[in-house]
């Protein structure tokens, strides 16, 4: 049975000049994880944690398909008006979502070791120059969602770096990823993590 996308009837032009409007990619991460359902829900996963939740969509749409007290679901976003947009479609939709303004997952980090078994990250996957890349997520504005730095893989590669810390031995990862970021690249260096790692 699909499910609909969360309602975002409430997010307004004003909203998205400062926060990211779910787009193609955003949809193709709902898709990814409503393919995985039946697995996610038999995980009865505990913590799940979106990193860059922008609109909320996607958290939002993680609760709706684990259903009502199955779950933990965190979302953080460096950009405090990303995080009430997220709060605002978790309220929407009567859902919960917990927000922590925050660079990706930071203060977090020794209270989730090793226990997130959900991570989801869209990450800022366009090439840019460093320059860019440093100045957008310096200002915590909308910029930041999308520039990537070198071969777009400038937040992405700090948080496969954190994944050995952040992931529960059944933990799942989803990440969105375009092909100048190689993403067989990325499998590959998942696959020496020890993560089995697929191309959807």
């Amino acid at each position: 049975m699909s499910l609909p996308t969360p309602y975002i009837g409430h997010l307004t032009e004003e909203d998205y000049e400062h926060v990211y409007e779910p787009a193609e990619d955003s949809f193709i991460l709902l898709d990814a994880l409503e393919a995985d359902a039946i697995p996610l829900r038999a995980a009865r996963p505990s913590l799940c944690v979106e990193i860059g939740s922008g609109s909320g969509v996607v958290s939002t749409f993680l609760m709706q398909l684990l259903g009502p007290n199955q779950s933990l679901i965190i979302a953080t976003d460096i950009n405090p008006l990303a995080c009430q947009a997220t709060q605002k479609t978790s309220h929407a939709n009567n859902v919960t979502v917990d927000l922590v303004q925050c660079n990706l997952l930071k203060p977090l980090l020794p209270r989730v070791d090793r226990g997130v078994d959900v991570l989801v990250f869209n990450p800022p996957y366009v090439p840019t120059d460093l320059a860019e890349f440093e100045q957008t997520q310096a200002s915590a504005s909308l910029g930041g969602a999308w520039a990537g730095g070198s071969e777009g893989m400038g937040t992405t590669t700090t948080v496969i770096e954190l994944l050995s810390d952040l992931l529960s031995p059944q933990g799942r990862f989803y990440l969105v990823a375009v092909e100048q970021n190689r993403p067989q690249d990325i499998v590959a260096r998942l696959q020496r993590q020890g993560l089995r790692s697929e191309v959807k």
